[in-house]
């Protein structure tokens, strides 16, 4: 018996892995974020399995959910959006099945800030401009952030951030952001990406609360960052017609030569 973590992805049904999808399938037992996960996700669960919504679940639930099934030796889809690696509340699932003894693996999802980069149509990093995705959030009720963890502190570098879970705290992030990366800086907000309602609000810090309006549903992404919207970007040296690499040996003295 083993209890398969599963990233569901961002929302649209089929952004799902195929590995995530057969594992789906293969399951007896299936425990879903019913709050996040599409029911058209539901659909791969296999005749007679038992479908188990966690959202009105305490941590307890779950395990004893899954303690059940473990001791009838059956397989567990555990399905959780986005990707498990972050802001999934998988941690302290993984640290009760350890002490259970109860196996356990993980299948990675496609995670929300590259649904919604997909939706604006933005390579988050270019040269130049950004060559690192700071993925963070604002302080919440359920999770403080560490003393250090400011976006003042990571918009001081520069780098594209991807802010999760605070676009109920707008106005917050607004101020945050202004002085180091300027009132003219690009922003998107993506509320549901890849989901059929989703909006999308292009702005600049110094218009977005505006642009905005009452629309401050938490189900929403932030991107921030001269990326979204730059033009004057260098081009990666990487398809360059005068760049030697290993697949495309140019000149007379190649670093990576043919072999015979």
């Amino acid at each position: 018996m083993t209890v398969h973590f599963i990233g569901a992805g961002p929302g649209a049904a089929d952004l799902i892995t195929l590995r995530g999808r057969d594992l789906i399938a293969a399951c007896p037992v299936c425990l879903y974020a019913g709050s996040l996960i599409p029911e058209g996700v539901l659909a791969h669960c296999p005749p007679g399995c038992r479908i188990v919504n966690t959202a009105p679940l305490s941590l307890d639930q779950i395990i004893a959910e899954i303690a059940a099934a473990h001791a009838q030796g059956l397989d567990v889809a555990r399905l959780q959006s986005g990707d498990l690696s972050i802001w999934s509340a998988m941690g302290e699932q993984l640290r009760r099945l350890r002490d259970l003894g109860i196996p356990y693996d993980m299948t990675p999802g496609v995670p929300a800030f590259a649904a919604a980069a997909a939706a604006v149509g933005a390579e988050l990093t270019l040269p130049g401009l950004a060559q690192s995705v700071v993925l963070t959030r604002t302080s919440g009720r359920a999770t403080a952030m560490p003393a250090g963890e400011s976006l003042a502190a990571f918009a001081a570098t520069g780098a594209t951030l991807a802010i999760h879970l605070s676009v109920h705290v707008l106005p917050q992030v607004v101020a945050e952001l202004a002085q180091p990366y300027g009132a003219d800086c690009p922003v998107a907000v993506v509320w549901r990406a890849s989901w059929p309602d989703q909006r999308i609000v292009r702005a600049t810090l110094g218009t977005l609360e505006t642009a905005v309006g009452a629309e401050m549903e938490r189900t929403a992404l932030i991107l921030v960052g001269r990326t979204l919207a730059a033009e004057g970007f260098d081009e990666s040296r990487l398809y360059a017609g005068d760049y030697d690499r290993r697949y495309r040996p140019v000149g007379s003295d190649p670093r990576f030569p043919v072999q015979p």
